[in-house]
């Protein structure tokens, strides 16, 4: 992401396309599935998700591994903005098939909407992946970027969002994991290489102690841990899955995912650290 002297946000950023071709190899899979933490706590209970040549076991792509397919262009509007000022708000994704393992597709991004907050300005975009060889559609991907301190220009406020509010019970499900203090430095060889998760200087520019985990490394792990457990690892019966990034993790912390389960529909929250705060919130997914 680079640094523009020109006002943000532009006033014709709304409805601007950019179309991009993207490859991806079983390596990148694998990357991807180490770096959202599969096979961490044991070597051998993910290989499906973590090796391509073991006995008795296919290699499956993680149904988040879209979100860092789909970064850089669904970030795209953002490019004119100081990237110390940027946050990841939001992520969503509808996954039409299983990711192939190995592929080529060509990723149309557009800015479905841009808010102005107040304190900052929401940009939102939608990214459909197509299959080069099928021509067939493979996920839709939906980001939203905050730029803190480019609000008041005057737009609208935006939507409130679908309706979401905690179940009154306690969380049918919860699942734990310890974030490694390098777990940032693995996750960013996915592509997302913004200093923000690996370096001091820049993250006290941003604001932070120190370097934070990739809002969508959160997003992974928590995606990765849901589907092992719902889904039985079948990229087939993830249908959806999204969340807001309500706090960030920073490395060392220990992540606590809780799900509530109505059917096929699933809601969740993450939290993370001593203090239980809350870093995945409205967090939805949904089973084939």
């Amino acid at each position: 992401m680079t640094t523009s002297t020109a006002p943000f946000p532009p006033a014709d950023l709304v409805g601007h396309t950019e179309e991009v071709d993207c490859s991806w190899t079983e390596r990148d899979v694998l990357l991807y599935a180490l770096g959202v933490g599969a096979g961490q706590a044991d070597p051998a209970a993910e290989i499906e998700l973590t090796t391509e040549n073991s006995h008795g076991a296919t290699l499956r792509t993680i149904p988040t591994f879209a979100g860092a397919l789909a970064l850089d262009i669904g970030l795209a509007g953002l490019a004119g903005a100081d990237p110390a000022m940027v946050v990841h708000a939001e992520q969503g994704l509808r996954l039409v098939r299983p990711i192939p393992t190995a592929g080529r597709a060509r990723l149309s991004s557009t800015v479905t909407g841009l808010y102005d907050k107040g304190s900052g300005a929401l940009l939102v975009s939608e990214t459909t992946a197509t299959d080069l060889e099928s021509d067939e559609e493979i996920f839709v991907s939906r980001s939203a970027g905050f730029v803190r301190g480019a609000g008041g220009f005057g737009g609208e406020r935006g939507p409130a969002g679908e309706p979401w509010e905690r179940p009154e019970r306690v969380p049918d499900l919860t699942l734990k994991f310890a974030v490694r203090p390098d777990q940032a430095l693995l996750y960013r060889l996915s592509g997302d290489r913004n200093p923000l998760h690996a370096d001091p200087w820049f993250a006290a520019r941003a604001g932070f102690p120190r370097p934070i985990l990739h809002g969508l490394a959160t997003y992974g792990i928590a995606g990765r841990l849901l589907f092992n457990a719902l889904a039985d690892s079948d990229p087939n019966r993830m249908r959806y899955f999204s969340a807001r990034f309500a706090s960030p993790v920073l490395p060392g912390d220990t992540l606590e995912v809780w799900a509530w389960i109505d059917g096929v529909e699933v809601a969740f929250q993450a939290a993370a650290g001593a203090d239980d705060r809350i870093v995945l919130d409205r967090g939805r997914m949904l089973l084939a």
